[in-house]
């Protein structure tokens, strides 16, 4: 039964407050890690199973989110996972090793996974049917957002505090989402319990899916499949993914409902949030790197030129929602926002080592009013066929295919880049020889500036080699940064034909009589 007057809102705010503190540790932690590093005495790689840790736990969670609202209770599900994330953030930000703050992201990212798609379902619950897709909008906020600012919030705190601070920030939110989930939101009844519980797909579930995210979040860095362990995940992987699948579906209580999968917008939209994922953190990955290792930004700096770009997005949900609502197509804004993404990508592929932060500012400001046209409209696609208990189970299917669809993209468009960069350095290599009069006269130039200088002609030649040296560097990751922007935006473009396979509807609106 939906609720009314002030109580609404106050639901809606307190729901979105708290995906938002899931969805902000997504990337909060990425600007820190150079902190902690230090602070802790630890490696790079060590330290990055603190967002490894953290997305695994996260994914694993995200499906089963539905059966634990059923069996407990989706309010007290909801409040248990808010309490554990406030504690264990505390706990974070107290860690005296990194194994201690490895262990408890992991819990934290166990306890956000519970958040997220739980919240997703208490916001359809807590508004009326037709009014649905504006529900979908507002929780797109924090789904859409969240990621974004992740690092912008980062680099503030880290600007005038140490990085404990990054999670103690979580504190007093997560007490206020705690309070008002007791206060106001209704209990739902239990409808798993005395039921029993299929350990197996527990399991099964954990193996495949977080040997995937692990595999994704690591095979770059251990150079993929020549490394055992790395092979070892990808067959836990498949088989653990093939098993899963056998087991759900011949079970009679299951711990996700594989049934859903037979309608074929929920099938269709699981695989458009797959390539939202893909874009909306792919981007988020690649743009940061690209404007701080190449063009000098400090990452300050990279997370302001967010900023505009989040309020472009945040100031048309609303409208979004109200366009659902008017029946206007679902499919027809999600083509515009897909669109929209491919022309960020255009614009970002033509980047020079002479770009500023102003020359960003439109690109990432379209791509804010792309991803407002995409989240919502995808979201009440995938979920319009879902009644009842298919809800829960919808929507952490759903969010766990964004989640892995960003990790597809990272691990993508990272060994993009690392085979890429390797291809533009040969072709410019060519052009570095006695023979090529630009070369020629670029070398003398700077034998000459050096030797003005003091320098002797020896020291003079190797100092202009260096040089050069330098410039086929920086001109080769920027042709590889530009052909990632490339490859996501194509990828965006020519998914746009898999939105007109779901169904039309004149209200697009999700039906939503979950208890």
């Amino acid at each position: 039964m939906a609720e009314v007057g002030l109580k609404k809102w106050i639901i809606t705010f307190t729901v979105i407050t708290a995906s938002l503190l899931e969805l902000i540790d997504t990337t909060i932690v990425n600007v820190a890690i150079p902190q902690i590093q230090g602070n802790l005495g630890a490696t790079l790689e060590d330290v990055a199973w603190l967002s490894t840790g953290y997305a695994v736990a996260n994914v694993i969670i995200l499906p089963m989110s539905g059966w634990l609202g059923s069996r407990f209770g989706r309010k007290n599900y909801f409040l248990t996972s808010i309490i554990v994330f406030t504690l264990v953030s505390f706990l974070c930000g107290n860690a005296t090793s990194l194994n201690e703050l490895i262990l408890f992201r992991i819990i934290q990212g166990l306890a956000g996974g519970g958040l997220i798609s739980t919240a997703q379902a208490i916001l359809i619950e807590t508004w009326p049917r037709e009014d649905v897709g504006i529900a979908t909008a507002l929780f797109g906020l924090g789904a859409v957002v969240g990621p974004t600012v992740g690092p912008t919030i980062g680099g503030y705190i880290l600007e005038i505090a140490d990085w404990p601070w990054i999670f103690y920030v979580n504190i007093p939110v997560g007490i206020l989402a705690a309070y008002c989930t007791i206060t106001f939101i209704r209990e739902t009844p239990k409808d798993g319990q005395g039921k029993p519980v299929d350990w197996w797909g527990i399991g099964l579930l954990a193996v495949a899916v977080g040997s995937l995210q692990t595999l994704l979040e690591k095979g770059e860095s251990e150079d993929w499949f020549s490394t055992p362990y790395i092979i070892a995940l990808a067959v836990a992987s498949v088989f653990g993914l093939l098993l899963f699948i056998w087991r759900e579906t011949a079970t009679e209580y299951p711990i996700v409902n594989l049934r859903i999968m037979k309608k074929r917008s929920f099938s269709i939209g699981m695989f458009t949030s797959f390539i939202l994922g893909f874009g909306l953190y792919g981007s988020v990955f690649v743009f940061p790197v690209f404007a701080q290792n190449l063009l000098g930004f400090t990452p300050l700096q990279t997370g302001k030129l967010f900023i505009a770009g989040g309020i472009c997005t945040i100031s048309m949900m609303p409208f979004i929602g109200i366009m659902l609502k008017k029946g206007v197509p679902a499919q027809f804004m999600a083509t515009g926002g897909m669109f929209l993404f491919f022309v960020f990508c255009w614009m970002l592929s033509k980047s020079t080592l002479a770009s500023g932060t102003g020359d960003f500012f439109w690109p990432l400001v379209i791509r804010g009013f792309g991803m407002a046209l995409l989240f919502v409209p995808l979201t009440t696609l995938a979920m319009q066929d879902l009644t009842g208990p298919e809800i829960g189970q919808g929507s952490g299917l759903n969010n766990m295919s964004r989640q892995l669809g960003g990790s597809f993209g990272i691990a993508a468009l990272t060994t993009l880049i690392h085979v890429r960069a390797g291809f533009h350095r040969s072709n410019l290599l060519t052009n570095i020889n006695e023979y090529n009069p630009a070369f020629t006269q670029k070398l003398n130039g700077l034998i000459h500036t050096f030797m003005t200088k003091g320098s002797s002609f020896v020291d003079a030649k190797l100092m202009a080699m260096k040089a050069i040296e330098g410039t086929v560097i920086k001109q080769t990751m920027l042709l590889t940064y530009n052909d990632a922007y490339w490859v996501a935006g194509l990828i965006m473009l020519f998914s746009i034909p898999l939105l007109y396979l779901q169904k039309f509807k004149k209200n697009a609106n999700i039906v939503t009589d979950a208890h």
